[in-house]
């Protein structure tokens, strides 16, 4: 029972710490200093959106003021069979270069874009989801980071923020996910994008598969050229701290059922012979993240038989903190007030973001898949 808490311990810390420690070992690649082209390459910015009548104009006007040549730059919504307003408040930006390419059918964000990715030939894509604000230097960043050969994709990196401009909740686990990809980037590539802010070349979205989600199809599709996806830390998307906690519980669970159904269709890049240290990288960010809560669960079944079984000393003082974490868990769980302390914020979105995995697997198990997206409220 001891050798099972063990490897249960070892297995729960592995991906949070034992693989960002292995990544800091491992050697770094060569930085290349960018500097801006004599000629700007043409850009098309692809808005995923379905029913964002309430955003669109705020998105569109944020993309119309970016830094970068407007002849070079074309801005796509790729409507995803949207019900409301969507689509004629985009209409009415056409006479500012804006178009609307339209899926007649909701078959989810990776068909939207994929229709607009057939409408242009732009040789970089960048792709964005309407709550995502952009920094008016973004896409003259992506262009420079594309020049570099070895490039086949770019990531942003996220930033919430509540109304008055304050780091939002889960703001610890982010800022810590922005670190892990920066040694990522440092060492190899990215095992995925930032879904709602990333660039690549037209080359590597050709294979574009509408079942997997595009921020890792991408990164995937990089490595299989030969190419890079790299984290960009100063090409940030902002986006607004989501307005129902419960939406962002499944939101995560809806990512991490995505996550499992894209491994299955592509369990290749499983396989390190083939993928080398990208398949090292996917079974230890992924895989590995996604088995934390079941190692939780044997963590505590195993410390609880040692210390009332056998009374252990020890394992009496393992199991009392395991209790005490989880007794602040449910405090946060019950007052949303008492999340503002750090003590109480941490334990409770890192208990969340399991129960959202837990979750995810069973539902994958059971045969549930998730094909159309929903935007989080924010």
């Amino acid at each position: 029972m001891e050798t099972i808490f063990w490897l249960a311990l070892a297995g729960s810390l592995y991906s949070y710490a034992f693989y960002p420690a292995i990544l800091t070992l491992l050697p770094k690649r060569k930085r290349v200093k960018r500097n801006e082209p004599q000629e700007w390459p043409s850009v098309a910015l692809i808005i995923t959106a379905h029913n964002e009548e309430r955003r669109i104009s705020a998105k569109l006007d944020n993309c119309l003021e970016l830094d970068y040549p407007s002849d070079r730059l074309s801005i796509i919504v790729a409507s995803d069979a949207s019900t409301d307003r969507t689509d004629e408040i985009t209409h009415s930006y056409s006479g500012r270069g804006v178009q609307v390419i339209r899926a007649h059918t909701r078959e989810g964000k990776e068909n939207a874009q994929l229709q607009a990715i057939r409408s242009t030939e732009a040789p970089i894509l960048v792709f964005s989801d309407v709550a995502t604000h952009i920094g008016p230097g973004a896409i003259k960043r992506v262009a420079m980071q594309l020049s570099d050969p070895a490039i086949g994709a770019v990531s942003s990196e996220d930033r919430f923020v509540t109304a008055n401009g304050q780091v939002a909740g889960e703001g610890i686990y982010v800022r810590y996910e922005m670190w892990l990809r920066r040694l990522e980037s440092s060492v190899n590539t990215l095992v995925g994008l930032s879904g709602s802010f990333f660039a690549a070349r037209r080359s590597i979205c050709a294979d574009w598969d509408t079942g997997s989600p595009s921020d890792f199809n991408t990164a995937m599709n990089a490595v299989r050229q030969g190419y890079l996806a790299i984290s960009d830390p100063g090409l940030l998307g902002i986006y607004p701290d989501i307005k129902n906690e419960n939406g962002e519980y499944q939101r995560k669970t809806r990512t991490i059922l995505r996550g499992l159904t894209a491994l299955a269709r592509h369990a290749e890049v499983l396989n390190p012979y083939q993928y080398g240290l990208f398949s090292f990288q996917i079974w230890s960010h992924k895989v590995m993240r996604w088995l934390v809560p079941w190692f939780l669960v044997t963590i505590l079944f195993a410390s609880l038989n040692l210390a009332l079984g056998e009374g252990s000393r020890f394992f009496i003082a393992v199991l009392a903190v395991q209790i005490s974490l989880y007794g602040l868990v449910a405090v946060g769980t019950v007052s949303r007030q008492s999340r503002k302390r750090w003590w109480i914020k941490i334990p409770y979105y890192f208990v969340q973001t399991n129960l959202a995995a837990a979750h995810a697997t069973v539902a994958y198990l059971l045969g549930q898949r998730v094909i159309t997206w929903q935007p989080s409220v924010r």
